[in-house]
């Protein structure tokens, strides 16, 4: 505690100010404390293991492990890889040099599918929002290079350095392949005309953040036409023969509807250089030490890191992501107590009898309403610790010793695109998990009516059986009640209890709903924090969550004998310490859906009457709003 400034002033100051004077954020990182800094412990712990299974001096009996492990060793390799250079890659650059037409463009397209080549376009299966036991088709636009539509104002003040950054990286890069000095340069200048092009019509990340907005199902034929002359239905036909689908679900509708904008022949050249660089320079980790160097130039000054990660952390993120199921089931075996397993679950189901309580007590909420929200937590489905198994697919991902680890990675990635792709016409499998278990985080996956709590998360100060029942409320406890809460914030309250798109409120009672998330984005809109200001309706889905969270914890603490709600809310504001770089908090700012640390940490307190209590705040404190302007929604 920071003994100089007074906690009914600023929570997150008082809470975590001595810690943030002292603590220094590591080089190859843009932020330390709080999840970050259970995700470093994680990642050290399983770094070791990974040395050890490499050496020979540990084994696992989850098998899919020891391919990990080559995997590893491939990324481990410097002399090969540098022996290498760019010479894994130059085959995949002369496929897309080769094209001189949108005709040979249309007869390439599988491969490049496969291949993992910067298309026009994205594509996959998924979950079907309205039908959540069925996949389909989704399409959406290409990506783009600076972080956000936005960012190409000209007005932008980031704008014009990370484009600098960007062409400097680019041109490093370049200058290893066979292009010559002439074709380098032209090559650079289509690449940023044809990324300005379909910048003009991708989705903003505030437009994203509406979720609900991206189920646009659309005839083929109509999508076909609106994407003439590529050869969408061809495509299609290759991929799924007898099962090609005749809807899409168009994910990035303005994007597809403007895709002869940017995709025609006029532009086919800028558009064969631009795949060209963006496939070179996102497979750059995946190269020599000097490319994978250079290509994350761009990432670093993004998040203002000052060094790339080691050797050993390369390789240990690269295979922790690949096998990301089988490393989760093994650090869930390993380091997860089952005691605190039973202890959780056990907190889980208090909090949705608890929830189910709140929503009965509900005052804006008619009957029919109630019933259909409580039916919508009763199957709600817990997901803790790490899955029963590892699923089939990842015994696929077979390391040859003859593989460069750019070949390794290519074909494991290229697996992956194909079973994607291979759900189209099958049931979706609900024993999947949207986090394995080594991830320091938690989600609820409206389609599935889910929630996923991460074996890695469920360490102190989020939780631990040595703390006191205030803490662990005022830290798991809230983040178990707010992912329970995206169910009923603005995007998951669209969504019914078997996770389909589906409206099943009462018109007024959503009139209602729609009053408070408009008064929640308010009380978030406009302030002033990074070298910008807070977009309220870019992060009102989370902040209506936080907002849940709390309720009903802070319900729970009322049935607890003496509680300490002190020890409840110092908690609270120690789980979101964070430390980063300015730069790394202006990019989130302006593109995260989740607020600045130290607002989730200090306003959401503000809304409820525990808070003035638990320290006597007072009218002419910091940390006071009037009553008519606190807002509880669950």
């Amino acid at each position: 505690m920071d003994k100089n400034i007074r906690i009914q002033d600023d929570l997150y100051q008082a809470v975590n100010g001595e810690w943030l004077e002292k603590a220094v954020i590591p080089e190859d990182k843009p932020m330390t404390g709080g999840f970050a800094d259970l995700d470093e412990g994680v990642e050290k712990l399983l770094m070791a293991d990974f040395k050890a299974f490499a050496a020979g001096e540990k084994t696992t009996d989850i098998e899919t492990i020891d391919q990990a492990t080559r995997f590893y060793q491939k990324v481990m390799d410097v002399e090969k890889r540098n022996a290498d250079g760019i010479n894994p890659i130059l085959p995949l650059l002369s496929k897309i040099q080769s094209l001189k037409s949108i005709d040979d463009f249309n007869k390439s397209i599988l491969d490049f599918i496969y291949d993992d080549i910067e298309l026009p376009f994205r594509a996959g299966v998924d979950v079907d929002m309205a039908n959540a036991t069925q996949h389909s088709l989704v399409l959406l636009g290409p990506r783009i290079i600076l972080p956000d539509t936005t960012y190409y104002a000209d007005e932008h003040p980031a704008k014009a350095p990370l484009l600098g950054v960007h062409r400097q990286m680019a041109e490093a890069i370049l200058a290893h392949t066979p292009l010559s000095e002439e074709e380098r340069k032209l090559y650079l200048e289509d690449t940023y005309a044809f990324d300005a092009l379909i910048a003009k019509s991708v989705k903003s990340q505030l437009e994203w953040a509406d979720y609900v907005k991206n189920y646009n199902p659309t005839p083929v034929d109509e999508v076909a036409n609106s994407m003439a002359p590529f050869d969408l239905k061809g495509c299609i036909k290759g991929l799924f023969g007898e099962k090609a689908p005749q809807i899409i679900v168009v994910y990035d509708p303005r994007a597809i509807k403007e895709f002869a904008n940017y995709f025609n022949e006029e532009n086919f050249e800028k558009f064969v250089h631009w795949s060209y660089v963006r496939t070179l320079l996102k497979s750059t980790p995946y190269l020599s030490l000097e490319l994978k160097s250079l290509g994350g130039m761009y990432r670093r000054a993004m998040y203002g890191i000052d060094k790339e990660p080691s050797l050993e952390k390369e390789a240990y993120r690269v295979v922790a992501d690949l096998y990301s199921e089988p490393i989760g089931v093994y650090y869930g075996r390993t380091y997860f107590g089952e005691e605190a397993k039973k202890d959780v679950v056990a907190l889980v189901h208090k909090l949705l009898d608890t929830y189910k309580l709140r929503i009965t007590k509900n005052s804006f909420l008619s009957p029919e309403t109630k019933d259909k929200a409580i039916l919508k937590l009763s199957t709600m489905e817990i997901k803790m610790g790490y899955p029963d198994f590892v699923h089939d697919l990842y015994r696929d991902f077979i390391v040859h010793d003859e593989d460069t680890y750019f070949s390794a990675f290519a074909r494991i990635n290229a697996l992956r695109a194909k079973d994607n792709l291979s759900r189209l016409g099958k049931e979706v499998d609900r024993t999947e998990w949207s986090m394995p278990g080594h991830m320091v985080n938690a989600c609820y996956n409206p389609s599935m009516n889910d929630i996923t709590f991460p074996a890695a998360i469920l360490q102190k100060p989020f939780y631990s059986l040595s703390q006191k029942a205030e803490e662990n409320l005022g830290g798991i406890g809230a983040v178990i009640g707010h992912e329970i809460s995206h169910a009923f914030d603005n995007n998951g309250a669209s969504f019914d209890e078997k996770g389909n798109l589906a409206n099943w409120w009462k018109e007024e009672d959503f009139a209602a709903f729609k009053d408070f998330t408009q008064k929640m984005i308010e009380q978030f809109d406009g302030i002033e924090i990074h070298g910008g200001k807070v977009n309220g309706q870019l992060v009102v889905s989370e902040n209506i969550a936080d907002n849940g969270g709390m309720a009903v914890t802070l319900e729970i603490m009322g049935t607890l004998k003496d509680p300490d709600y002190q020890a409840y809310f110092i908690n609270w504001a120690r789980i979101w310490c964070r430390k980063a770089k300015e730069e790394y908090m202006n990019l989130l700012l302006q593109n995260d859906v989740h607020s600045p640390a130290e607002l989730r940490a200090n306003i959401t307190p503000r809304n409820f009457p525990e808070w003035y209590q638990a320290f006597d705040v007072k009218d002419t404190d910091a940390m006071y709003i009037p009553e008519d302007k606190r807002i509880i929604i669950w």
